[in-house]
């Protein structure tokens, strides 16, 4: 055990880490998604401005995101830590307090700034720590914080407003900030600082995929409980994104457990498939039973792809692969609601389906990735075997 961690136990600092990707994650960065509908209802939001919000929430992230490459003391500081929850608190509280655009704007982009660091340190964080084995589980946090500020939503839209669904989101993040507090943050001199670049080959189609990845699920992301909402009740559409937050729990841990089993890339093949028919299923099927599967769908393999992605970039034993990969993810997120915000005046459909073809397409990269893998420089799965390493 790492001379940094000397009496931490393993789940503790999952469970912290858990608990800042709730926050940071699940709720600062994908609560808009289901007060979404609430502020074009209640507050006069339009799609374009809805899109705006979106966007500018992701431009934050991307800054952030090259700010830990640039600056890669950031991510082993527990004071930008900490400063990043409170800043995120201080955005979801903020947005009730206005009704003008252009400072949901600032909010937005702050919080994504903000959600950068505290994704980024928590990740490298655990990445480093004797609970590395457990990443799967602390991405879970990010589905717990979904399903938790969901379900305060869902609650809130018949008895409440968009207004109170942003104060409920920063209660939440409070609560959640508690246990976050302690987490440990990358020690110096860690793997990922590590100069060795043994896989960095196979990393450019990693970074494709996961770039794509961006594109295609922040549609989704952004726009699933709008899209829902125009053919079912709007009841529906809400809960389907609590569906998507539950479905996540216990998803990446079901992802991490069946990589000691078989090859990270082809698991990355796989749920990126299933991520593309799920995302594509309410624009090509309407009814609350096609909502409610595409909920599971995606909630199972959002966060999934993510650990992968980052689980194999840490294999391949690149420098601060977390930092690059979710600057790569970052970017196609912005991308992603521009290239369907000119479709958004028809409805929510034709840019689902938009998204669900470029997740195709990141799967099809996830392919180039499964070709000759260096499984040798980590665990080996048990189902890969030594001939298919030599091939």
């Amino acid at each position: 055990m790492p001379a940094s961690y000397p009496s931490v136990r393993p789940w503790r600092l999952a469970g912290e880490a858990a608990a800042a990707l709730a926050v940071g994650m699940g709720i600062g960065r994908f609560v808009f998604t289901p007060i979404l509908p609430l502020m074009q209802a209640q507050a006069g939001m339009s799609p374009r401005l809805g899109a705006g919000l979106a966007t500018a929430n992701y431009v934050g992230y991307l800054i952030g995101a090259l700010a830990a490459i640039v600056m890669p003391a950031l991510i082993r500081s527990r004071l930008v830590l900490r400063g990043s929850l409170l800043v995120l608190i201080g955005t979801l509280a903020l947005m009730p307090i206005t009704t003008s655009g252009g400072h949901w704007v600032v909010l937005r982009l702050v919080a994504g700034i903000a959600s950068a660091m505290v994704f980024v340190i928590a990740v490298s964080g655990l990445l480093t720590s004797p609970a590395k084995h457990l990443i799967g589980w602390a991405f879970g946090g990010i589905g717990a914080g979904i399903a938790l500020s969901g379900a305060a939503v869902l609650l809130l839209r018949t008895t409440g407003s968009w207004r109170a669904a942003w104060w409920s989101a920063a209660a939440l993040s409070v609560a959640l900030t508690i246990p976050a507090w302690q987490l440990r943050v990358p020690h110096q001199g860690s793997n990922d600082e590590t100069r060795r670049r043994p896989g960095g080959r196979w990393f450019a189609a990693l970074v494709t995929s996961y770039s794509l990845e961006g594109v295609g699920y922040i549609v989704a992301g952004t726009f699933l409980v709008a899209a829902i909402n125009q053919t079912v009740d709007g009841r529906a559409g809400a809960g389907a994104w609590v569906l998507v937050g539950l479905a996540a729990v216990p998803s990446t841990a079901l992802w991490a457990t069946l990589s000691r089993t078989w090859s990270r890339p082809t698991l990355l093949f796989a749920a990126l498939l299933v991520q593309a028919v799920g995302i594509a299923l309410p624009a090509i099927a309407g009814g609350v039973s096609s909502a409610l599967v595409s909920a599971t769908l995606f909630g199972a393999t959002f966060l999934g792809i993510g650990s992968l992605a980052l689980a194999i970039g840490a294999h391949l034993q690149i420098p601060r692969a977390v930092a690059i990969l979710t600057t790569g993810y970052s970017i196609g997120q912005i991308l992603g609601p521009l290239a369907v915000a000119p479709l958004l005046h028809n409805g929510y459909h034709q840019a689902l389906l938009i998204g669900s073809g470029v997740v195709a397409l990141a799967a099809v990269a996830a392919g180039v990735l499964r070709h000759r893998f260096p499984h040798h420089l980590g665990p080996l799965p048990s189902r890969v075997h030594l001939k298919e390493i030599q091939a």
